[in-house]
Parts: structure tokens; C-alpha cells; sequence
């Protein structure tokens, strides 16, 4: 009687120091393991049952043993011996189960503390990338703005060295070319081997040569006549005697037949790499406003050239040639004209010279195959065109139209060329107005590419850290 009451007396005590431990407290195992418990307790109260059932009958044998009576205990409904051992059994059982439990909460413990481990390793990765990204970004940074710099050192350079060389050119008759003999330039070309020619326009087929140890570009005219020949000596005469860093060079030529050499550029034409989805895509938004920018300089410069001014005629991105920095060289002066003997228009601020049709269509000034005037704004109207076509790689016939309604529809995202990148909205919408004014109707609404343009894009070119 004695043994079974202790051996319920330490289940009961082990059952409530269970549930006064601290770690059955921890919400997680107390979810994942109250099945466990309610089998526990429900053991300890089966066993009070049966404890207390027994206490009753040795109560009542007791009673008969006094009396003079005696009763077999093995006539007991619970004998206590064999209830105590399934008693112990059961109270092994799980003593069992808690040691699976109290393991199964190490390994959980174990694993807690090894992801902690590892978020406090990742998160310290991250900071240090973080830091490394912040002083990478602050490198280039300066590289750009170093670069920038010593490019607007060069180009300074350049145009102090052209405007001597242009001055003592005038004053001595001086061309900055070489001639070449016909022997040569067929060498260069292997005969004009088909294989070389590397495009063709309305004044002439271009192939790629090799002459005097340097790669270069050997134009020659289409037409063996009396317009081959003028389109031959306007090129030479402007481009030996002009020079600017985004001006293409003449090397030299041949008078006959009509042949010019240039300096030769892999990279192309601005219209092959706007056709072209792959070279499109390595022709980000920065890049664009790069070349935009560069245009606008030699445009202005040959606008603003003494003693006449020079209108290119035929600004399009065929005749926009890449080097090998992705740099803007301005081509094909075989229709350009120089405004020597025109006249002022009725405001006195436009120099006027009547010429025939030339040019191509899409690029045309609206107003100059009315009137048959040519002027600077000419240009101005196709830059207009060019930027908007930097913008969107949409095809310039139409573009204006194109575009100005999806700024009315408040749409022009929709029709920005996404292979040049995510274009910052409001550099996007200034650099849209731009072209539009640029491609006004009326000439006399267009900007002065000098002045009005160049400050616009100048300033967007700081905004974006250059200098």
C-alpha cells in the first residue's frame, strides 16, 4: 500500500514539475507537442483512479482482518503489485518520450542558433558589398568628371589649332589634304572589289582601303559629270579647309575620276545602329544625348563659320558616322552650301540663298520646298528630327505628328525606344519639347542651335554630372 501510494506520489510530482519547467513555457513546443501532455495527463488521472479504488478495498480487508475475517487479495479487482509495474511501465513510457522531446528541442535550439549565425555573416556581407558598390560608384564618378574634363580640353585645343590653321589657310590658300594618284586608290581597293564597299548614298559608293599603311574610307561619285563634279569640289573645298572634333576628316582625293579619302570609322553610321536591335540596345539614353549634343556643336560651328556661313543640306543619320568611343563625326558635304552670296530676309536676321531641291525627304525643311530659301534653320529642322528619332527609333517620316499627339495623350513614355533604357521622365519630356520647337512649321519659330539648343542640352549634360 505503501509502495503504490509513493509511486503515485512521483508520478504526480513529475507530472507537476513538468508543468511548472521553464521550457514547456516556449510557445513552439508547447503547440507541437500538446498531444504529448494530454496523453501524460491523462495517465496520472487513470492512476489516481485506480489508486484510490485499491486504497478502498485494503480499507475493507483491514476491516475484515480485524473482525476475525480474512479475504484473498488476489480476489482484488487491481491487484496493487501488478498495477504498480504497469504503472512504472507507463511512467517509463514517458520518461521515454521526454527525453525524445528534450532532443528534438536541442537539434531545434542547434539549428535557431546556426541560422542566427548565418544571418549575422549574411547581413554583415551585405554591408560590406554596400560599401564597396558606394565607393565604386564614387571612382567613376571622378574617372567621368577627369574624363569630361580633359575632352573639353581637347576639344578646346582643337578649335584654337583650326581657327590658326583656318586663318593661315585663307591667308596663304592653304589645303589640308593630300592627292592621290589612281594607281594608288585602286590598290587600296583592291579594283574596287564589291566585297569592300561599305555603303552607298545619292553622291557617290564608299568602299574600305588601306592607303599609305592607315585604314580608310574611299568615296567615289556617282555621276561622271557635270554634277559629280561640283558635289566633288564642294566636299573638298569645305573639308580641307574646316576643321572641328566632330567633323569628319579628308585625307586627300583624286581628281579623276572624282574620288575622296576619309578617315575610316568601324563603327559605321548612326542609322545602322538605330536599325539594328542589338546595336540599339548598346546605345543607351546617355549615349544619345551624347551624340545629340556633339551634333549640335559642329551644326553650330559651321553655322557660325567666317567669313560665310556653311549649311550641311542633308543632315540624317546615314551621314552621322560613330568612332570607336561611340563619338558623333558629321559626313557628306557634297550638297552643303555656303552662304556667300544670298540675301537677308525681312527680319534682317536670316541669311537667305535660293537653290534647287536636295536633301532627303523626312529631314527637309517644311518651309524650303515652299519657298526654295535655304538657310541655317534648314538644319536646325533636321536635328529636330534626328533627336526625336534618338529618342524613340521610329521612322522620320510622320515622327512630329507621332509625337506630338502622344504628348497630347500624355503617352510619350509608350513611345520611347525602350532598348536605349529607362529614360528619365522629365529629361525625356525636355529633350521632346526641344525637338519639337526644333521642327516648327515655320523657321522663324525654330531655335538658334548656338545658343538656344546648346544651352539646353549643356545644361541637361550638368545635370547628369558632366562637366
Amino acid at each position: 500500500m505503501l509502495r503504490s501510494q509513493d509511486t503515485f506520489q512521483e508520478l504526480e510530482s513529475f507530472s507537476t514539475s513538468l508543468g511548472h519547467c521553464p521550457r514547456w513555457n516556449e510557445s513552439a513546443y508547447l503547440t507541437g507537442h500538446s498531444s504529448f501532455f494530454s496523453t501524460l495527463g491523462m495517465n496520472v488521472n487513470a492512476g489516481r483512479e485506480v489508486l484510490e479504488e485499491e486504497e478502498v478495498t485494503w480499507a475493507k480487508v483491514e476491516v475484515d482482518i480485524i473482525e476475525g475475517g480474512q479475504k484473498d487479495p488476489s480476489k482484488m479487482k487491481y491487484p496493487l503489485r501488478s498495477y504498480a509495474e504497469k504503472l512504472e511501465e507507463e511512467l517509463e513510457k514517458v520518461k521515454n518520450q521526454l527525453d525524445k522531446v528534450m532532443e528534438e528541442l536541442h537539434i531545434a535550439q542547434y539549428q535557431k542558433s546556426q541560422l542566427k549565425s548565418q544571418f549575422v555573416e549574411t547581413d554583415q556581407s551585405r554591408k560590406e558589398l554596400e560599401m564597396k558598390i558606394i565607393l565604386s560608384e564614387e571612382i567613376i564618378s571622378t574617372y567621368r568628371q577627369e574624363r569630361e574634363l580633359l575632352q573639353n580640353e581637347l576639344d578646346n585645343a582643337l578649335q584654337e589649332v583650326e581657327e590658326v590653321s583656318r586663318r593661315q589657310g585663307q591667308s596663304s590658300g592653304t589645303k589640308y589634304f593630300s592627292e592621290f594618284s589612281m594607281t594608288e586608290i585602286k590598290e587600296a581597293v583592291q579594283n574596287f572589289e564589291p566585297s569592300l564597299k561599305i555603303g552607298e548614298g545619292g553622291c557617290g559608293i564608299v568602299y574600305k582601303g588601306f592607303l599609305r599603311h592607315m585604314p580608310v574610307a574611299i568615296k567615289t561619285m556617282k555621276y561622271q559629270s557635270m554634277q559629280g563634279s561640283q558635289q566633288f569640289q564642294q566636299e573638298v573645298d569645305v573639308l580641307s579647309k574646316v576643321r572641328h572634333p566632330n567633323l569628319i576628316m579628308l585625307i586627300g582625293a583624286c581628281a579623276e575620276p572624282w574620288t575622296l579619302v576619309y578617315e575610316y570609322f568601324p563603327n559605321g553610321s548612326l542609322e545602322d545602329w538605330l536599325h539594328s536591335s542589338n546595336r540599339a540596345k548598346q546605345l543607351p539614353w546617355r549615349a544619345r544625348i551624347r551624340i545629340a549634343t556633339e551634333l549640335c556643336s559642329v551644326l553650330a560651328f559651321l553655322h557660325s563659320y567666317k567669313p560665310h556661313s556653311i549649311v550641311h543640306g542633308d543632315v540624317k543619320p546615314g551621314n552621322i558616322l560613330l568612332d570607336a568611343h561611340l563619338g558623333c563625326k558629321l559626313s557628306d558635304f557634297g550638297i552643303c552650301r555656303l552662304l556667300s552670296q544670298g540675301e537677308r530676309s525681312s527680319n534682317n536676321t536670316t541669311v537667305l540663298y535660293p537653290t534647287v531641291v536636295k536633301g532627303t525627304l523626312g529631314y527637309m525643311d517644311p518651309e524650303f520646298l515652299i519657298t526654295r530659301e535655304l538657310t541655317t534653320k534648314f538644319d536646325v529642322y533636321s536635328f529636330g528630327i534626328i533627336l526625336l528619332e534618338l529618342l524613340t527609333r521610329r521612322p522620320a517620316l510622320g515622327l512630329v505628328n507621332e509625337v506630338q499627339k502622344a504628348i497630347d495623350a500624355g503617352t510619350l513614355k509608350a513611345i520611347l525606344d525602350p532598348l536605349a533604357g529607362e529614360w528619365p521622365d522629365m529629361l525625356a519630356k525636355e529633350l521632346t519639347h526641344l525637338a519639337l520647337r526644333c521642327c516648327e512649321m515655320s523657321r522663324r519659330n525654330r531655335p538658334e542651335l548656338g545658343s538656344d539648343v546648346w544651352t539646353v542640352l549643356q545644361s541637361i549634360r550638368a545635370s547628369l554630372g558632366y562637366t
